[in-house]
């Protein structure tokens, strides 16, 4: 019996993932093998290879023939070269990026959530944001003529002082004094 160690195919249409196995030579790509010895996902990057380099060492000296891919995976793990005693039995295999446990990530966005916002960082709403700045205010007894200052001083973007100091003051007649002023016909 010929033994092969080929790649199994699993995953869906556009998604592919392999297993590496032992499998008979003359039966099927996906039919039953005689052993795992790794997996292989080209989906991820960098590429998944998983392999099992002691039973890929035992099957190597027994006389199994690896496929041409298989070979490349091996060769990229360094298990090809160690097995035939080349240089480079080291491989070039990109290690995989760490995982972070999901509830050690879910644990420290809610960590992030409840701490205090820094100065700045959230926006009020207006409402929020006029009744925040009257409270920080003391409230003055202005006189109007004094508002209509600080409103024509923002407006031309000067100093309050010099518009209040241009700013006429009107004295008001009381109401009886107009009537009496204005002739009857």
């Amino acid at each position: 019996m010929s033994v092969k160690i080929k790649l199994m195919r699993l995953g869906k249409i556009r998604t592919p993932h392999f297993r590496i196995v032992i499998a008979d030579s003359r039966s099927a790509r996906n039919s039953k093998a005689i052993e795992e010895i790794g997996r292989y996902s080209p989906a991820s990057e960098p590429s998944l290879i998983e392999v099992n380099s002691e039973r890929v060492q035992y099957w190597l000296g027994v006389g199994a023939q690896p496929t041409e891919a298989v070979t490349t995976l091996l060769k990229i793990t360094g298990d090809y070269q160690k097995a035939n005693g080349l240089p480079g039995s080291e491989g070039t295999l990109k290690p995989q990026p760490v995982r972070i446990d999901k509830r050690v990530a879910y644990e420290a966005a809610v960590k992030e959530a409840m701490a205090e916002p820094a100065d700045g960082a959230t926006t009020l709403k207006k409402k929020a944001v006029e009744r925040l700045a009257a409270k920080s205010v003391p409230v003055v007894a202005e006189t109007p003529v004094e508002v209509v200052a600080q409103e024509a001083a923002v407006a031309q973007e000067g100093p309050v002082e010099a518009v209040t100091q241009e700013a006429p003051v009107a004295e008001e007649a009381p109401a009886e004094a107009v009537a009496e002023e204005t002739p009857q016909a």
